[in-house]
């Protein structure tokens, strides 16, 4: 709060100047020349924070709101799918719905299009700041590269997005001032290794103490780590993830409010509201902030995405009438009751996998207060009871029990209706609404528990199987479940860990992808898969008119996905389409109209998809200068 009030006059002219400046989603249509005058804002450290606040603010969009645009990156994983049944267009037969030239960015449909344009406009706005760093009067050099770090963790956060979840994309290092129609397709191995010591110069200037919100230190290092991964420098990974925990160990005890309500536990305190705002919680590395008294503040919205539809008109009592209602008996005095209160009003946009709700919950998490067995932590529709005050009116003996499962339920209301949900990652009070959706809440982005699951994956990558194990375990032993031992260890391990752990806070598909780039560079034989063995020149597939090849050995991503999940794999179909995935969309479409407008130049479209006859050769990024930039390497 001190934050916004002390900068809220750079945050103003800011803002005009962004309004002025290209702030339309469109990013690559031809657009008339703006004027303003940055020297009124770019001349102290507070001006360029106030720069930087813009590219943290856009952040927090990912998160929040209705089918917000981390819903897309679970529900093209292993993790979860999507839950609309009552129309046609939603990402479910991705044959059809993931194309070029669709929709991709509407929240009836997919948020492909919301990554690929947010995140340039991120860069963007990164872009800026580094473009005009020494144009501004810093009190020391120390002040200064805290400033240039913040802005390269900016623009690398969302480069590695965008290079996992499209491949090759076009690389922006400079401001840009004047009309551009020539952007190029760069390699994404250079991009990545553009931004390494980027990273690391912001690892070691950027302060590890600030307001929430804001980049730290150990964001940096969390984004380093990143990279390293991708990179293959498990070592550095490694080194840097043992900094990092050891200034931020977990949170092993309960510690906020939240201890003193009924049917609670440690996992309740670390991802409510209460501990995101606790400035004791050591775990968070980094957040999105969302406050009731901030302007342009938002909800998040989780319980309406993630809750099932329990208000359908479809969940009705056994003997058919109307079982649920978010208004209740207005003499009702038990708080479960009201449903929408107790659990959130959800809508079902998405639809947990048996993989995730099932599957990784084994005897070794029996005790796991993240799991499926915990029944504070998890909830299902057989833990509602049937509250709708007509039925306590008529004294119907179905009033206050728990809620049957139609036999006849139609796959539309099963798939919407009817599955678990971990309750305690996506319960947020939502008191100023009438229907509880989610409301006002910081969230995070990077924490302590990732750190320690991607220095277990970096020691998998090295053959180290016993130090794979100790680092899963304190993630693990913090939870209750049982220790893992060397034995245990394997991808497969790793990437349940990581599920059972990062619900609705990593990238999902981004990662899964990540691992699969791994395995095709490194050559590693996939233990999963009896030893299978995965390459980078064929990592879409082949591509041509025939480009939905659903064939294993192609890579990582769709293997796995085809494994574990029980919509894809299972040819589930409803009244508005079927569950189809295909190899190629291990890489999104590079939306159609940032091709089409971008006259003088070529940007490349995915293999697999229609367009990607016309690709070129992508370029490389030099590691030396810039490309944009005045020491530009023509």
């Amino acid at each position: 709060m001190k934050y916004i009030t002390l900068h809220k006059r750079y945050i103003i002219i800011f803002g005009l100047i962004l309004m002025m400046f290209g702030c339309s989603d469109n990013w690559l249509e031809p657009k008339p020349l703006s004027f303003y005058t940055p020297e009124n804002t770019y001349v102290d450290a507070a001006g360029f924070y106030a720069a930087l606040t813009t590219c943290e603010r856009n952040m927090r969009h990912e998160y929040f709101g209705d089918g917000a645009p981390i819903l897309t990156e679970f529900i093209l994983s292993d993790m979860a799918v999507e839950g609309t049944t009552d129309k046609a267009g939603p990402q479910m037969d991705l044959d059809v719905s993931l194309l070029p030239d669709a929709n991709l960015n509407s929240t009836d449909f997919t948020r492909v299009g919301w990554y690929w344009y947010e995140g340039y406009k991120g860069i963007k706005y990164a872009n800026v700041v580094i473009s005009k760093i020494d144009q501004a009067t810093y009190k020391d050099e120390a002040e200064r590269n805290a400033v240039l770090g913040s802005a390269y963790f900016h623009r690398a956060y969302r480069y590695n997005k965008l290079v996992h979840q499209f491949g090759n994309v076009p690389y922006l290092d400079w401001e840009i001032t004047e009309p551009k129609y020539d952007f190029y397709t760069y390699d994404r191995w250079s991009i990545l290794e553009k931004m390494l010591p980027d990273l690391e110069f912001a690892y070691k200037w950027v302060p590890e103490k600030v307001d929430r919100g804001r980049t730290s230190k150990a964001a940096c290092g969390v984004l380093l780590m990143k990279v390293c991964m991708a990179l293959g420098n498990f070592d550095r990974a490694i080194e840097v993830g043992n900094e990092i925990v050891a200034t931020h160990p977990l949170m092993t005890h309960r510690f906020t409010v939240n201890k003193t309500k009924p049917r609670t536990n440690l996992m309740h305190d670390l991802h409510s509201v209460e501990a995101k705002l606790d400035m004791s919680n050591t775990e968070g590395l980094m957040y999105v902030v969302s406050y009731p008294e901030v302007d342009g503040s938002d909800r998040i919205q989780s319980m309406r995405n993630g809750v099932p539809f329990w208000n359908s008109g479809n969940v009705k009592t056994p003997t058919g009438k109307a079982g649920t209602s978010v208004s209740i008996a207005a003499d009702e005095t038990n708080p479960w009751m009201n449903l929408n209160k107790s659990y959130g009003r959800g809508i079902g946009r998405l639809r947990t996998t048996w993989y995730y709700s099932h599957k990784i919950w084994t005897e070794k998490e029996k005790n796991d207060l993240r799991g499926i067995y915990n029944r504070d932590s998890w909830r299902s529709p057989e833990d509602l009871q049937y509250n709708h005050p007509d039925l306590k009116k008529n004294n119907d003996p179905w009033y206050g029990q728990n809620l049957v499962k139609p036999t006849a339920m139609s796959v539309e209301d099963t798939i919407r209706t009817w599955f678990s949900w971990p309750h305690y990652k996506l319960f947020v009070p939502d008191p100023l609404q009438t229907q509880w959706n989610g409301g006002e809440t910081p969230w995070y982005i990077y924490r302590s528990a990732e750190v320690y699951l991607l220095m277990a994956e970096a020691y998998y990558w090295k053959d180290q199987p016993l130090q794979a194990a100790e680092a899963l375990n304190v993630v693990r032993l913090r939870a209750g479940a049982d220790a893992l031992t060397a034995a245990d260890v394997n991808i497969g391990a790793i990437i349940n860990e990581r599920a059972r752990e990062l619900y609705y806070e990593e990238n999902r598909k981004s990662e899964l992808t990540r691992i699969a780039y791994t395995f095709a560079k490194t050559g590693k034989p996939c233990e999963v898969f009896g030893g299978r063995v995965y390459r980078l020149d064929n990592f879409s597939g082949p591509g041509g008119t025939s480009s939905n090849i659903k064939q294993e050995g192609i890579n990582f991503y769709y293997d796995w996905i085809m494994k574990q999940s029980n919509f894809y794999n299972k040819g589930v179909k409803h009244k508005w389409a079927e569950y189809k995935m295909s190899v190629h969309h291990v890489l999104w479409p590079v939306p159609a109209n940032a091709i089409n407008t971008n006259i003088k130049g070529i940007i490349n479209q995915n293999i697999g998809y229609p367009g990607a006859e016309n690709n070129v050769e992508p370029l490389i990024v030099p590691k030396d200068g810039t490309v944009l930039g005045p020491d530009a390497n023509k």
